[in-house]
């Protein structure tokens, strides 16, 4: 028999053209042949065994990385590549048990209509809360582009880009600083709370068209966002970008935003590692920012809220400090520093220690027991 169209091909394994040209740029399988005037991918019949192969795993939800490395197992060694297959399916249902604990968990939860999670205003006795903002320009950079703010109600941090990149992140703070001093929050139901927080993204993303208004190159200018805002019980997050929000509670950081970049939705794909996604060439292309382009901003923002407890601790950060300093560094220096003013601090230093490439701010925020006797 001999060479196969791709759309012969696709019919005999299983998998569509549109799959097979996917698989034949990461390498997992490439035609046999390329027709040098059409551009026609072939393939050979003996392919298509690995193709069904990789067609089973897809379905089975393995990452396309580990379908490559067990296809190739599994040409020299099958009863190993089987045993990659065991291991795989036996994480994969340790995860969807836990998912099944988290759910039920959930169930239980909202079933009891806990007051901080009504969408009618928390009755809860508001916590205090302390906080700190730091900002440095790094080692490298000749300007800082980075704005960080905290105070009593909100907090956050911009990552400008694009040569109006700074006053395209400040721009964009303001806007959600009149949240702060018009006292947005406190009493407000979770429903109009998530509404008020979206017509800010919306005028964040405004100003910061403003400002690119007076750029030769607007499409150029941006900025990434990441702020929360403090009603007493709860934390409102809205998050656009590669900055990022974690949280400390019990021990363990919890990274709570979710990178807009080209290299994490690789990651989200199975395309690439997160290990492999740390030394991306590419791992700072946004996909998601406020840009200077119609409509002011590129992509939506995720926006949601979170409950708070006494001992939560919050870090935001630009991406100065989470690409450059590692995971485990940034989680011992957030527990162990005695306030937030300390730990922004020992944060930015490790970043300029790491060689300060580029900008870099941090807003650290404990939740704390009310003090007797005060006053809501």
């Amino acid at each position: 028999m001999g060479l196969l169209t791709i759309g012969a091909f696709a019919k005999a394994s299983r998998l569509s053209p549109k799959a097979l040209r996917l698989y034949d740029e990461l390498g997992l399988l490439a035609p046999a042949r390329v027709d040098p005037v059409t551009g026609y991918r072939l393939y050979a019949p003996e392919q298509l065994e690995r193709a069904r192969l990789v067609a089973w795993l897809r379905r089975l939800g393995m990452p396309l990385a580990r379908i490559g490395e067990v296809c190739d197992l599994c040409e020299s060694d099958a009863a190993a590549a089987a045993r990659e297959v065991r291991a795989f399916w036996a994480r994969t249902e340790a995860e969807t048990a836990a998912r099944r604990d988290l759910a039920a968990f959930l169930i239980d939860h909202l079933s009891w209509k806990d007051p901080v999670m009504s969408p009618t205003s928390s009755t809860a006795e508001p916590l205090d809360i302390r906080y700190a903002a730091l900002s440095d320009t790094g080692l490298v950079r000749e300007s800082n582009q980075d704005t960080a703010y905290a105070g009593p109600r909100l907090f956050a941090v911009a990552d400008g880009f694009g040569t109006g990149g700074a006053p395209a992140g400040e721009a964009a703070v303001q806007v959600l600083k009149r949240l702060d001093a018009e006292g947005v929050g406190a009493g407000v139901p979770a429903g109009d709370l998530l509404n008020a927080l979206e017509d800010a993204v919306e005028r964040a993303g405004l100003a910061v068209r403003d400002i690119a208004g007076a750029d030769p190159a607007p499409r150029d200018t941006g900025t990434t966002l990441t702020a929360m805002l403090w009603t007493g019980s709860r934390l409102a997050l809205v998050h656009i970008g590669d900055s990022r929000a974690y949280l400390l509670r019990a021990g363990e950081l919890f990274q709570i935003t979710h990178d807009h970049t080209l290299v994490q939705s690789m990651v989200d794909e199975g395309r690439l590692s997160p290990e492999e996604a740390t030394s991306h060439p590419q791992r700072s292309l946004l996909l998601r920012a406020l840009t200077g382009g119609m409509g002011g901003a590129g992509g939506a923002a995720d926006i949601r809220l979170h409950d708070a407890r006494p001992g939560d601790r919050y870090l935001l950060c630009s991406d100065g400090l989470s690409s450059v300093v590692p995971t485990e560094d940034v989680r011992h220096v957030v527990t162990a520093a005695r306030d937030p003013e300390q730990a922004v601090r020992e944060l930015i230093a490790l970043a300029n220690g790491a060689g300060g490439p580029d900008n870099v701010s941090c807003v650290v925020a404990d939740v704390l027991e009310p003090e007797p006797g005060r006053q809501p």
